[in-house]
């Protein structure tokens, strides 16, 4: 798919961009009455409107971001996407955008998981192809290691009884408690495996630089403060 090429004189001329994006992790990506929305989704949307970039929202499972970038059928992602050594061998990074780590969700009643030593001989669910699936196979001795593809469905096998726990990403399992599970769910234990997001690209693609400038700009100029506040009720750390 072919990138947008800046012309002089203030003209843009392009085809236009596919961005991919998993429309299921709150706050970063969802949908309300069907249209994206979100921390990611804003973010992206600024940067476009500050580089000129035309560009589509393609909406998929997180499992098939980074084929589809290798295969360049989707042109850049944001979508809660950790920056690790593995996925660097085969895709394009901007600068980090926002740091993460891995936590427990269990129910509110539950007394018995308080840390990552709890889940030895537990079920546990957690996304499908993401950097909590390969912490939990390499750290814990699970009874059974479910894993789904959505977030929507991590929490429906929580509030079902299907699993003891969940472990995985911080931001969309406190945004959850917080929220829709208020006072049925919570978060327990540390934060672990503190890991950055960023924007992916295939790999050599010009517009990594484009995205990187107006990232770096809107960090400094308190476009991404502002945004941030929004979001996650608090300042960036």
């Amino acid at each position: 798919l072919a990138m947008v090429v800046l012309m002089t004189g203030g003209m843009a001329q392009a085809a236009e961009t596919v961005v991919g994006v998993d429309a299921n992790f709150m706050p970063f990506e969802f949908k309300v009455d069907g249209k994206l929305t979100g921390f990611d989704v804003e973010l992206f949307e600024a940067i476009a409107k500050e580089i000129g970039l035309d560009f589509k929202w393609q909406t998929m499972d997180f499992n098939g971001i980074i084929p589809g970038l290798q295969s360049k059928s989707i042109d850049a992602a944001i979508a809660g996407i950790t920056i690790k050594s593995e996925r660097e061998e085969v895709v394009d990074f901007s600068h980090p955008y926002y740091d993460s780590g891995l936590i427990i969700l269990v129910a509110a009643d539950n007394n018995d998981i308080k840390v990552l030593e709890d889940l030895k001989g537990k079920r546990v669910a957690t996304k499908l192809a993401t950097t909590s699936e390969d912490y939990l196979k390499k750290n814990v001795d699970t009874k059974e290691l479910k894993l789904l593809p959505n977030t929507d469905n991590l929490f429906m096998e929580l509030m079902s009884g299907g699993v003891d726990a969940v472990f995985f990403d911080s931001p969309p399992l406190l945004y959850f408690a917080q929220n829709q599970g208020k006072g049925k769910v919570k978060t327990v234990g540390p934060l672990y495996q503190g890991q950055p997001y960023g924007i992916a690209f295939p790999e050599g693609s010009p517009l990594r630089e484009k995205v990187n400038v107006a990232l770096l700009k809107f960090m400094e100029d308190g476009t991404y403060d502002k945004l941030y506040e929004k979001w996650f009720g608090t300042s960036p750390k």
